[in-house]
């Protein structure tokens, strides 16, 4: 027979009975909050058979602890099913007595909702370290400074991370005991990589939604009301269509998204509702086909389609696809469909959101996700996700489609074999015969190093903070190069004229040069390739010298080195120094329309080419295999090659960009030349006549200051590219345009973002390593 709400549950009450002991045991008042909830707990088991409690952690106070401790742990498996634990409001107790609660508590837990708390550091990291039996946790807006939730988190299947402003990556552990976690919420934190957050969330077995941005009418992780389906999608965009054309037209979408919030709302999913009689004729297959038939005519071209077609496909356009484009999500001037995200009212969300092809990238990396950022993941979505992957990314080097172990790339190397398998020794025989060039296994194995882990290794390089001169005065990095033959060999000049020579393997100081005549900021620095030992240095305020490392000494002093030093004639606001490929002439130029050419051997000046450009000349390369072809760069949007044989009156050609010119190297087979302008606008040209072969399309910043260096690494497979307002290193395929690997930059110690100065690829590690000025060598 049924209990009476009067007459609690034995089983139930006795828990208020146990409460009041512990309290008498510790000689504290009982807490009448504590009471009603044990109550109320003793109610629901008389009504529905099951019993949870509600905990409040606002309404407690220092005292309540242990006598609640004491009866958790005299509790019965059979007196309480579930334990909630709460946060409302600032509690009145300190919080380190958390932990010792939860853990009593333990298999009980059901929700434990910790957010806006600001709990000592020690806290969260014990939370993370030891883990919990709760199945929802809620750590919104928590001062949490590293996602390492290592313990063990069994039976958890929500996790709300909302506003845990201090994360800004994931660990490739940060998620190793969740088997069972569902749902996943991250919006407005500071994640910003792609390959390292999908490669982490991969090792989430059972994860379906997921968000890093909310719609304006979802307040959990679900689908939104307006994804059920395409056609409901289609209903409600078509019915705000003329709102967002008033407010996305000429805006970017990241700076628009806190005023969509006024703009759309539940109102229009109901108004969109209304219409999906209209659309009942449209199948989703038939839209996913409409889409795939122009779509791939994008996709597949090489080139940009002709435009004197457009009018023939403007003819085809049928009523369905009509209906799509005032949905947005057809684009009838370019026919193709248009990516739904830019058109969705999203708010609160991370930086990853605005990365380019964010939604089809996690579309296509984690095919068991159901729901992105409240919407619905459909059929269409899973394949323009592997389309523009496809397209835009790599998915391991040169265009691997499986990833290889290195011990078996080593093994197929030394047997001289490049199958996959060796199923009999006469087969073996035979592709002995036709083995692969060492290219092929040397691109082979940067494949399978750069495939065995998302998460490159970020070394401190400690000279740099471990060098000081006498005062204690550290050394400050302004340039560097890398030795051309010897591969431990680094110099780099500083802001205060020093030059330093390093064995950045071991960290030790080779040689060191204070500054001397004045001598300000390093700002060129070039190796001799036919003397090892020598090589040119310059400042801004002009002065230039050839120095012998062999007669430097490896100690940090102020006595002045001139043994070996040959000083040249001064070139006034110097950038940028290079020397030829036959070590006797070398090239200066500066903040200035002009470029000098010096002769090594004599040190004087033999030219002064005067008014090359329009506007100051950032940098002047040789190239690789000649001695008298060269190019230089410039703010007045211009590139131009030069040939010293033609007394350099008139450049070979002139090729331009949008914006002022920061960079411009040769490929090392002098093929191409990489051209940097400011805010990411980097091109690949052809060498010999300056067209364009390949446009990087990297995202701008909007920033008239951030200026964008590039440089071709593992020959001239791949270049890397950083900007000095963004803490991120790009690596993109010369040959496809395609996105290897970002590589985002972060103190190990503080966690601040570092920004990139100058950056190089190793020339003796293929992908291997790249060093960033900033004091970071990247093993990738």
């Amino acid at each position: 027979m049924k209990q009476s709400p009067s007459f609690p549950s034995m089983d139930v009450s006795s828990l208020q009975s146990r409460y009041l002991d512990s309290c008498k045991k510790h000689e504290v008042l009982p807490n009448s909050a504590v009471l009603s909830w044990f109550y109320k707990a003793a109610i629901q088991k008389s009504e529905q058979g099951k019993c949870s409690i509600k905990f409040f952690l606002n309404q407690l106070c220092n005292a309540d602890i242990y006598p609640l401790i004491d009866v958790f742990l005299a509790v019965d498996s059979s007196d309480v099913d579930a334990v909630d634990i709460l946060h409302e409001s600032p509690c009145n107790f300190n919080e380190e007595y958390v932990m010792p609660l939860l853990q009593t508590i333990n298999l009980k837990l059901r929700v434990v909702d910790l957010h806006d708390m600001s709990p000592e550091k020690n806290f969260l990291q014990d939370l993370c370290h030891h883990g919990l039996a709760c199945r929802i946790l809620n750590m919104r807006s928590t001062h949490i400074q590293k996602l390492n939730m290592a313990g063990t988190f069994m039976q958890l299947h929500t996790l709300n991370l909302d506003f845990c402003t201090s994360i800004g990556s994931l660990d490739k552990d940060c998620f190793s005991c969740m088997p069972s976690l569902m749902r996943l919420s991250m919006c407005e934190t500071r994640v910003a990589n792609l390959w390292t957050t999908t490669a982490a969330l991969s090792k989430l077995p059972s994860l379906l939604e997921l968000r890093f941005q909310n719609c304006l009418c979802c307040k959990d992780t679900g689908p939104c009301p307006a994804s059920f389906g395409v056609k409901a999608r289609i209903a409600f965009e078509t019915s705000s269509i003329s709102i967002r054309d008033a407010t996305f037209q000429g805006f970017h979408a990241k700076e628009n998204c806190g005023d969509l919030l006024s703009l759309t709302g539940s109102a229009l999913i109901k108004e969109g509702s209304a219409k999906f009689d209209n659309l009942s004729h449209i199948s989703e297959a038939e839209m996913s086909s409409c889409l795939q038939r122009v779509g791939s005519i994008e996709i597949s071209s090489a080139v940009p389609p002709n435009l004197n077609g457009l009018s023939n496909l403007e003819n085809k356009i049928t009523d369905k696809e009509e209906i799509l484009a005032r949905a947005h999500m057809w684009d009838l001037k370019n026919g193709r469909p248009t990516s739904l995200k830019n058109y969705i009212s999203h708010h609160h969300p991370s930086p990853i959101c605005f990365e380019k092809h964010y939604r089809e990238y996690m579309v296509a990396l984690l095919p068991r996700l159901e729901v992105l950022d409240n919407f619905s993941i459909t059929k269409m979505d899973r394949e323009m996700g592997r389309t523009i992957f496809s397209k835009y990314y790599e998915y391991l080097p040169y265009k691997r489609q499986n990833k290889q172990s290195v011990v078996t790339v080593l093994q197929k190397r030394e047997m001289g074999t490049a199958g996959a398998s060796c199923p009999n020794f006469s087969k073996f025989k035979q592709s002995c015969h036709h083995g692969k060039s060492q290219c092929h296994f040397s691109r082979s194995l940067t494949a399978a190093k750069l495939g065995s882990a998302a998460w490159p290794l970020l070394h401190p390089l400690h000279t740099f903070s471990h060098i000081y001169k006498e005062g204690s005065k550290r050394l400050r990095a302004r340039q560097f190069e890398y030795h051309p033959s010897d591969s431990r060999l680094m110099v780099f000049g500083t802001l205060d004229g020093e030059v330093v020579v390093i064995n950045h393997e071991s960290g030790k100081l080779v040689g060191y040069v204070p500054s001397a005549n004045n001598m300000n900021s390093i700002l060129g620095l070039c190796w001799l390739k036919k003397y090892p030992s020598k090589l040119l240095a310059g400042s801004d305020n002009g002065c230039l010298k050839l120095f012998d490392i062999s007669h430097i000494p490896p100690i940090v002093s102020d006595v002045n080195c001139s043994a070996g030093v040959v000083t040249f004639d001064d070139f006034d606001q110097l950038t940028s120094v290079h020397v030829n490929s036959g070590d006797d002439q070398f090239l200066a130029s500066g903040y200035s329309k002009d470029v000098a050419l010096y002769d090594i051997f004599s040190g004087k000046r033999l030219q002064l080419f005067t008014n090359m450009h329009r506007e100051p000349i950032n940098v002047v390369k040789f190239a690789h295999h000649s001695p008298f072809l060269f190019a230089t760069s410039s703010f007045d949007h211009d590139v131009k090659l030069w040939d010293l044989r033609q007394k350099p009156q008139w450049p070979c050609y002139t090729a331009s960009n949008s914006s002022g010119n920061v960079m411009v190297c040769f490929s090392p087979d002098d093929r191409y030349l990489l051209v940097s302008a400011v805010d990411n606008e980097v091109k690949q040209l052809l060498a010999v006549d300056g067209r364009l072969h390949m446009d990087f399309k990297i995202a701008s910043t909007g920033s008239a200051h951030n200026y964008t260096r590039s440089y071709y690494i593992n020959g001239s497979d791949y270049i890397i590219s950083g900007s000095c307002d963004e803490n991120v290193v790009r690596i993109c395929c010369t040959q496809t345009g395609r996105r290897l690997r970002d590589v985002y930059l972060e103190d190990v110690e503080s966690g601040n973002s570092l920004f990139v100065q100058s950056l190089r690829g190793d020339p003796f590690r293929d992908l291997g390593i790249i060093f960033v000025l900033c004091g970071i060598k990247i093993s990738l």
